[in-house]
């Protein structure tokens, strides 16, 4: 069509349809005569099927994506398969939900949470993913291992999903895993939650966000373990509650924490779940600390814990920490291996505890010092702890001179000291010096464990059972 000679151009016939965004895979809104089209991924698919109330179609093969797969069955609203996913386990069996979501292993016996409770030095975590990722998960609420910090109310879910870091709960899974695996023993599946808050005393955490939302993830795991038609169970609960509060003394702190134990095992007993472990690292304070409550306080739980099944894996000084007092990289992985040893020997109803100082009673220049130890004792200086091993007197004139193994009990110690010190306090792993900004180990620290050592993770040093720090008054002798 010509212009007319001196008229504007004709106007061209509007399009009947279009692309507004388009990607590299193709067009994502395009629009016609009758409005917009929006293409959804298939992962969006299946997350929407899972979040309204629509009819669940059969499962195809296709919707397992890139995987080599077979043996595809359908069971219960589950897609179970086997399949080839990890190299280092080789071919397993495998489930995925119709409604979509993560891949599950699917594993025998009951769905088995390691929780925690505690601050905010708990929601810590390294940046990579759990091994045997199909086997450690965490409630399918798009909010990870750490929970919400205290910053919301969470809410229950049936879902499971994987874990996009690894915390120290989903670390204890690991080591307990790998255990398994190297014993040819069955694989089950974890489900890890940590839940922590800013509750400023022990007395304040059990009315707080955190308890709340621990006892929802609990109520997201009995959810979980029946859709995959088996029931929860808890090996562990660890209780990380210390340093944070800044209003109890140390028997008040104590007396809280034994609370909080059969606060923690009534809210079981009420959904029909056993009691569990409790874990508990003794605190050892951090660079700027040296004489917090808690310090004291784990002492005491570690002989009076109450009619709870309170464990003590480890002492805190034998890992490192940051600046700020927080664990690092590795020594949350450190932990988390101790952790697995006590946890497995708690299970099995075998004792587990580190040696446990109980007793001073000075002569004339020497304090006998006798602890209860599952092994005989060693000094070591391997932390660095100096030629009294940890030790320190106050209330005293009175100073360490040596430290020596007793000759009659291998469970017991000789402090000579350069006079009388009847009447004082013998401090272990507490009250050292502070050294503020500095990262690494605390500067409480002690030179005592027991015989026993495993290999550290990842070919780090071996790990021992040391110690715990104590405060005990120093007895005339019989």
């Amino acid at each position: 069509m010509k212009p007319p000679p001196n008229g504007p151009p004709p106007v061209p016939p509007a399009p009947s349809e279009g692309v507004l965004i388009r990607a590299e895979n193709g067009d994502v809104v395009t629009w016609d005569e009758t409005g917009l089209t929006l293409r959804l991924s298939d992962s969006v698919l299946a997350d929407l099927r899972q979040r309204l109330p629509l009819p669940t179609p059969r499962a195809e093969a296709r919707a397992l994506g890139d995987i080599d797969a077979w043996n595809l069955r359908d069971q219960d609203g589950w897609l179970l398969f086997d399949a080839r996913l990890d190299p280092a386990l080789g071919t397993r069996a495998y489930r995925r939900a119709h409604a979509g979501g993560d891949i599950l292993a699917a594993a025998p016996g009951p769905l088995l949470a390691l929780l925690a409770l505690g601050g905010q030095r708990r929601a810590g975590f390294s940046p990579r993913r759990p091994a045997f990722p199909h086997h450690i998960l965490a409630p399918g609420d798009d909010i990870g291992a750490v929970g919400l910090e205290g910053t919301a109310r969470a809410e229950a879910t049936a879902r499971l999903q994987h874990l996009p870091w690894s915390t120290r709960e989903s670390l204890i899974a690991e080591a307990l895993l790998s255990d398994r695996l190297a014993e040819a023993r069955a694989l089950p599946l974890f489900l890890c939650r940590a839940e922590t808050d800013a509750s400023a005393s022990i007395d304040a955490l059990p009315s707080g966000l955190a308890f709340a939302n621990l006892l929802t993830a609990i109520d997201s795991g009995i959810a979980a373990a029946r859709s995959l038609g088996t029931r929860l169970r808890i090996p562990a609960i660890a209780l990380d509650f210390g340093l944070e509060d800044r209003a109890s003394d140390a028997p008040a702190l104590a007396r809280g924490l034994r609370r909080l134990m059969a606060r923690l095992e009534a809210e079981l007993i009420r959904r029909d779940i056993e009691r569990p472990v409790f874990l508990l690292t003794a605190e050892s304070g951090t660079a700027r600390d040296t004489t917090h409550p808690a310090i004291a306080a784990h002492a005491e739980l570690s002989w009076q814990p109450g009619p709870h099944r309170l464990t003590i894996a480890a002492p805190g000084y034998m890992f490192e920490q940051t600046a700020f007092g927080r664990p690092t990289d590795t020594a949350r992985a450190r932990m988390a291996r101790m952790d697995a040893f006590a946890l497995t020997e708690a299970l099995a109803r075998r004792d587990w505890f580190c040696p446990t100082f109980l007793l001073a009673e000075a002569t004339e220049r020497q304090i006998r010092v006798t602890a209860q130890s599952m092994g005989p004792l060693t000094l070591s200086d391997a932390l660095d702890a100096g030629p009294a091993c940890g030790f320190r007197l106050s209330q005293t004139e009175a100073r360490i001179t040596a430290v020596t193994l007793a000759p009659d009990d291998p469970r017991a110690l000789i402090l000579t000291t350069d006079r009388p010190a009847t009447g004082g306090l013998l401090h272990y792993a507490h009250g050292a010096d502070p050294a503020p900004g500095r990262a690494g180990l605390p500067p409480n620290r002690g030179g005592v464990r027991d015989d026993w050592q495993a290999p550290g993770p990842e070919g780090g040093p071996p790990l021992h059972r040391w110690a715990l720090p104590s405060l005990l008054r120093i007895w005339g002798a019989a």
